[in-house]
């Protein structure tokens, strides 16, 4: 039977499962770059201001008055000039550029939702100072008591913004079954849509409190600080989760940017923006939207294209997101640890989370996963504390039963690949680094499509969505009418970036660090008119907002 075939739309509007009530200065949009103009002019000209202030300070000693032959009298200009001193060396310190970015990152966060705003900063006062509170007591139980006051409070606003909508509708589905007929709907219980980044800064905020609980780190003494750690703008709504121990000693020394540092800086900017609006939105609009809302309209070649596009569309997408966020902040003066490492060119699943969103999967190993007895135990506790913590981890995703689902798929696929390794061990065989190439290559394509078949429930609005998506793939027909010759294009070239090699990566990004400034000048022109062609009529949110 013959399918009408869809045209490739350049600047259709998305279609996606999810939407947003307001999207303001995302970071695909001309209010944000102008928005970051003011961060970087606003930014460096107090550092430099500091700088300047700092230096005839450090010559003349400080705000000391003592003559030098050590004379107690002073005059009226002496008298005042340690309360000038004081204002000078105010001025040449980090503090006016940490009130100055606050200020900015609090307002970026308020374009998305202003009446959020006292969230986020009484959840962050209440940390820093019950961290306070935990690094003064010695007590054990009191230190544990103040450190299940802040797991409570973060996770019990995480769970009422988050999740409150999820619980009624289940409880309301439940009420359904057993009353076998419907039932009134809840819906004045239900809450507004949860605060964008909700997910991000409350596990940021909590793990500070439970290093201080560990005496990894000491208490934090500066309260701007703490709250600019929470709040910095690059990774305020979608990551990466930057541990305070990484963050936090940036805040407290003057920022400084080589000419490498800014040269890379726009080059994670520049790629980060290519994935994003040319390959992650193009695969969404014409390609991966289009097969998840209507499977059966289409042939098992092209909604498999759809499952491969929107592997690649959320790597591009979130990956893209990460680049934009750290060359933001490199711009900045301030480093974030590295968020992706080709993670489709993993061996198995295991590896997949070493190189995958490794903000999130490290924080899951560190405070969730070790806490529960990781694999310090029998092996039984081992696999369950996988699942358990893969299991949250799709939650984390989202309020969804397909995001739990989705978890339970990696918790699962873990717990078969540590068999499967331990037996290998046991019977002395090589690991993935030391076999032949072929036999990496198979392990790198298995796993790739379980990641795939794991994405369709992660992608699919319902389970009745996903079963639609796989059993349009149980067809095996492959007339392709809706897959015209520039969207395999499309597609080949976002699976490509995925295997790019990571020397081949490095030689260009170094590249296009030493160019000179002009030549710099024109390679970014270039990008921004292939952006300003390739950019869809309204800016699509990244992938990631929405948890």
């Amino acid at each position: 039977m013959a399918r009408r075939r869809a045209p490739f739309n350049m600047a259709a509007l998305p279609g996606s499962h999810f939407s947003f009530e307001r999207c303001h200065v995302l970071f695909n949009t001309l209010d944000y770059a102008w928005f970051f103009a003011l961060a970087f002019v606003g930014s460096w000209a107090l550092a430099l201001l500091a700088g300047a202030v700092r230096r005839p300070l450090s010559a003349t000693g400080g705000s000391s008055t003592t003559g030098a032959g050590g004379n107690s009298g002073t005059t009226d200009d002496e008298t005042q000039a340690p309360g000038r001193n004081r204002a000078l060396g105010w001025l040449g310190s980090s503090w006016p550029r940490v009130i100055f970015l606050l200020a900015l990152s609090y307002t970026f966060y308020s374009f998305w939702n202003w009446k959020y705003l006292p969230l986020i900063f009484g959840s962050s006062t209440v940390d820093f100072f019950l961290a306070r509170a935990i690094g003064r007591e010695e007590r054990p139980r009191v230190r544990k008591a103040l450190l299940v006051v802040t797991v409570v409070l973060n996770l019990g606003f995480l769970g009422f913004f988050k999740y409150w909508n999820f619980a009624v509708e289940n409880v309301h589905t439940v009420r359904e079954l057993l009353a076998g007929a419907p039932v009134s709907a809840f819906d004045t219980l239900k809450v507004t849509l949860p605060p964008v980044g909700i997910s991000f800064f409350t596990f940021e905020s909590m793990s500070y409190v439970i290093d201080v609980y560990r005496r990894e780190m000491p208490p934090h003494r500066s309260y701007f600080r703490y709250l600019l750690f929470v709040a910095f703008f690059p990774h305020l709504v979608a990551g990466p989760i930057v541990r305070p121990r990484d963050l936090l000693p940036q805040f407290e020394r003057m920022p400084t940017l080589t000419r490498d540092e800014a040269g890379e800086g726009m080059f994670l900017v520049a790629v980060g923006l290519l994935k994003k609006v040319v390959l992650s939105d193009q695969l969404a609009i014409n390609l991966v939207d289009r097969v998840f809302e209507r499977p059966e309209n289409y042939s098992a070649l092209e909604v498999l294209a759809g499952v491969y596009g929107y592997a690649a569309q959320i790597y591009c997408d979130f990956s893209g997101y990460t680049d934009i966020a750290i060359g933001s902040a490199l711009l900045l003066g301030v480093r974030f640890p590295k968020n992706f490492d080709a993670p489709y060119q993993a061996t198995d699943l295991a590896d997949f989370w070493r190189r995958w969103h490794i903000s999130l999967s490290t924080w899951l190993r560190d405070y969730l996963y070790i806490p529960l007895g990781g694999n310090r135990m029998s092996e039984w506790h081992t696999y369950r504390n996988l699942m358990i913590t893969m299991v949250l981890g799709g939650l984390w995703h989202g309020a969804s039963w397909t995001f739990v689902f989705w978890g339970f798929l990696h918790g699962l696929g873990l717990g078969v690949t540590r068999a499967f390794q331990r037996s290998r061990a046991k019977a002395g065989k090589q690991s993935a680094k030391g076999r032949p190439f072929p036999i990496r290559a198979a392990m790198v394509l298995l796993t790739f499509h379980y990641v795939c078949f794991a994405w369709i429930f992660f992608r699919a609005p319902s389970f009745k969505q996903a079963m639609l998506v796989l059993k349009q793939l149980a067809t095996m027909t492959t007339f392709h009418p809706n897959l015209p010759g520039i969207l395999v294009g499309l597609l080949a070239v976002a699976i490509g970036c995925c295997y790019v090699p990571r020397a081949l990566y490095e030689r260009i990004r170094h590249g296009f660090t030493v160019l000179p400034a002009p030549l710099q000048g024109v390679v970014l022109f270039l990008v921004a008119v292939v952006l300003h062609e390739a950019a869809s009529a309204a800016a699509v949110p990244f992938v990631y907002f929405q948890f």
